[in-house]
């Protein structure tokens, strides 16, 4: 059975690495996607390190910011974490 912390770590992780992905660095730097979307430049940098845990509002604003619906961006980040990951234990 993992930790409560070692699964919201993970899960923060996830995002991360879906949105990191999304984003492409080489095309969209954090300054021009926290500009033109209204983003908190230092925010995006923390989701996409895995430091911080976004709200579920945020995490729907960069979806659309990368031009994936949310939905889409929800299949990645399972896919991302593996089938057996779960946060509640049964």
């Amino acid at each position: 059975m993992q930790d409560d912390n070692l699964k919201i770590s993970i899960f923060k992780n996830a995002i991360g690495k879906v949105f990191t992905a999304l984003r492409n660095p080489d095309k969209t730097s954090l300054n021009k996607l926290s500009l033109e979307y209204e983003l908190n430049k230092g925010s995006i940098s923390r989701i996409e390190r895995g430091l911080y845990d976004c709200q579920l509002s945020t995490a729907w604003k960069l979806a659309e910011a990368n031009g994936i619906k949310f939905s889409e961006f929800a299949k990645l980040l399972e896919e991302e974490l593996g089938k057996n990951f779960t946060f509640i234990d049964l």
